[in-house]
Order: C-alpha cells, then structure tokens, then sequence
C-alpha cells in the first residue's frame, strides 16, 4: 500500500511590500491625521450617546471601481454636511469581501477582476483609493476581513467591522482589540447575537499574540483591548431589526455586563438579501427612533450610483452599479438618510423632556470582567 503525501505547500507567486512600505508610497499626513482622529473621537461620543445624531455607515457592498466609489463618495460628503445635525455619516470603503464558499474576494485580492489576483497591485490601488476618499473629509468604514491587510490600511479607517463569518474567529477578536477605531461585530449567519457580544467582551481585553511589525517582521504583539467595540445586528435565516430583536439584544448585552448600544443593518438576512426591501427596514427603524429607542446608535445602508447589482463578467459592466450584493440606488439613498434623519429629530424632541439615560453607557461591570 502506497503512502499518502501531505499536500505541498503553497508556492510564492510575488513578494508583498510591507505595511510601512506602503504607508511610505501613499501617506497619511497630519492635518489627515487629526481629522480621522476627530472622526473616531465622534463615532466613540455617538456610541457613548454623548452626542445624540445616529451613526450611519452608508456605500458600496464592496468597492470594485476606485472611480466610481470617489464620485460616490463626492456625493456623500455633500449629504454628510447637509444632514450633520442629526446623521454621523460614514462612508462604506469596503475592499473586501467575505465568502461562504468561492467568488470574487474583492478588490485586494482581485484587482482587476479577473481573477489574475495581484495582491501587490490591489494594495497599491486600495490604500491610493483610501486616501483619495479620506481627502473629502468623510470618516472611513472598512470590514476587516484577513487580518494581516490590517496594518495596510488601519490608519485611514474610522470605524471597523468585524464580520457574520469571523465574528467568532480568536485572530479577529484579537485585531479588533488593537485597532485604534471603534468595531462592529455582526451577528453570525446563522442570527447568533451572543456569540457577537461575547467577542466585544474578548476584544475589549488585552491580548498577547503573534503577528506583523510595520517593517514586516513576525513578533508577538501586545493589545490594550478596544472598549468602544459594539453589535451590529444583521439579520441570519430570519431578520432581528424589529423592535422585539432589538430589546433582545439590548437585554443581551445587559445581562453580560456590556454597554447596551447597538448598530443595524439594514441589508444582509435583515433585508433577505433583496436590496429593495432596505428602505422598509429603515422605515422601521426611523419608526423605533421617533419613538425615543435609545440603544440603537447606528444604521448601515448598502448603497451605490446604481441600484441593484451584476454579474462580475457583465460585458460591459454598468458603471457604478454592484458586483456584489445588491445595493440602493443613489435616490433611494438619498431617502432613507432623510427619513432617518428625520427620526432622529422626533427623537430629540422626545427625549427632550426625560432624564438623561445610562442606556447607552458604560455599566461597571465591564471593568472587572477577564
């Protein structure tokens, strides 16, 4: 009987440049510096619920045209600035994506989109791109999906997520205790809130693990913990935005000892997958904010130029319209973010009368937890 080989290893294409490598052709400098640390300064008072407008994390399912998600995100800004009383609005700058099985893993891996994945070139062209749209003045939202891209891109981003398929991955709650943002943790596909609240209990703590330098070296790094992690409910077989799901997941969170503040997303199982049924789910949540919800903090909108989505080998492909999931179209954008900023004012009103509330806060018992 023949032995059974082990499979080879993997083979070395090309080598990657390293993160201070990059960080040297495509810098960060300080006037950009300040601005994203005022960025994350503001996510953390929304969060905290010392400043009272709605968290909104808004743009493409995942960026696969740099020109495209700028004339985006040029439009953005403008909305961001007309509706800032009431919306803290974050632009979606997502590169990559996520698979259950196989697909295109976005525009770092796949550059090109077709399927030649040059990981150098899409580096290169996702932090270029980062920093062209940090320079309009929008905080940054970025899914950290493997974590060694992190130290490419981290210092650009305002505000983290960790996702449905890694939420319960010990690398990625170690990330999100050292990244300088606040982080979203998504429920899993399956709908399992618990196992989201358990990793902002785990990355709110040091970690000591084995990791990247800047200069590329392997060397065991040490986080502080990151206390401004939250939830982020994104629906699995059935959707969890109502107001019962909600005040589940806020006892959820109370029950272990951790700030009782959430993020919805619209999309994903929350919409089943059907870009067109976003708008409802907002609805609804505008409706739970007028009516004075303090635990919901933030709303995520999957939103492009172009509604709906197409197939990644569509000859020629629609300009700025998805290859991934299905996303808004510009107009139905622009509505839901007026409706829920509209919410947001009924619920300043409303709250105008009442007692300042511990809701969104920090409970004590955090401090003590291992």
């Amino acid at each position: 009987m023949s032995a059974t080989l082990a499979p080879a290893g993997p083979s070395v294409v090309a080598g990657l440049p390293t993160p201070a490598q990059l960080r040297a052709v495509y810098p960060v400098g300080p006037q950009q510096q300040a601005e994203i640390a005022r960025h994350r300064r503001a996510i953390v008072d929304v969060l905290d619920g010392t400043d009272d407008r709605l968290l909104v994390v808004v743009g493409p399912c995942s960026v696969h045209d740099t020109s495209a998600g700028l004339h985006y995100a040029r439009q953005l800004a403008d909305v961001a600035a007309e509706l800032g009383d009431d919306l803290l609005i974050v632009l979606r700058t997502y590169l990559e994506k996520p698979r259950t099985t196989v697909g295109w893993k976005g525009l770092l891996v796949d550059p090109y989109l077709d399927d030649t994945q040059d990981l150098c070139a899409g580096l290169r062209l996702g932090r270029e791109f980062l920093c062209q749209a940090a320079d309009l003045g929008l905080p940054l939202a970025y899914e950290f999906v493997e974590p060694m891209f992190a130290p490419y891109l981290a210092d650009l981003v305002s505000w983290a997520a960790i996702g449905a398929r890694t939420v319960a991955s010990q690398p990625h709650r170690q990330l999100a205790s050292a990244l300088p943002m606040p982080v979203g943790m998504k429920n899993t596909t399956s709908g399992d809130v618990r196992a989201a609240a358990e990793a902002v209990h785990a990355a709110a703590v040091a970690h000591v693990y084995a990791g990247l330098t800047l200069d590329g070296h392997p060397a065991v790094l040490h986080s502080a913990g990151n206390r401004d992690c939250h939830v982020v409910l994104r629906g699995g077989p059935t959707p969890n935005y109502d107001a019962v799901s909600v005040a589940s997941a806020l006892a959820i969170l109370w029950d272990a000892g951790l700030p009782a503040r959430l993020m919805v997303d619209a999309s994903h199982g929350n919409s089943g997958k059907d870009h067109r049924r976003q708008p409802l789910v907002v609805a609804d949540l505008a409706a739970q904010l007028a009516a004075g919800e303090r635990g919901l903090v933030g709303v995520m909108v999957e939103s492009f130029l172009g509604e709906g989505r197409q197939e990644i080998d569509s000859t020629p492909l629609r300009y700025g319209v998805s290859v991934t999931d299905g996303c808004l179209g510009w107009t139905a954008t622009r509505d839901a973010l007026d409706t829920l900023a509209g919410a947001v004012r009924q619920r300043r009103r409303a709250s105008a009368a009442l007692p300042p509330s511990p809701v969104a806060g920090q409970p004590a018992g955090l401090a003590g937890r291992s």
